[in-house]
């Protein structure tokens, strides 16, 4: 798969089935000595965070993605 072709696709959570985001508002964080990936940052979307300024990105490694289809990407990880 190429890295472009994960660009659109919505993070899920199979935990509790929350939407996390799209990881086209995503960052990824490469090895740059392997050139593998190892995880994905997502940006807070709740207004409320933002609004007092604060800004909680989230981290969540590449290993927590379960499944990676054609309009989502599922992953699994503790209440968030």
């Amino acid at each position: 798969m190429l890295l472009s072709e994960l660009g659109g696709k919505e993070i899920v959570n199979l935990n509790n089935g929350e939407r996390l985001g799209i990881i086209a508002d995503s960052d990824i964080i490469v090895d740059e000595k392997t050139g593998k990936i190892i995880s994905l940052i997502i940006p807070e979307r709740k207004f409320q965070l933002k609004l007092f300024g604060g800004n909680q990105d989230m981290e969540i490694p590449w290993d927590s993605i379960r499944k990676i289809g054609q309009d989502m990407i599922i992953i699994e990880v503790e209440e968030i």
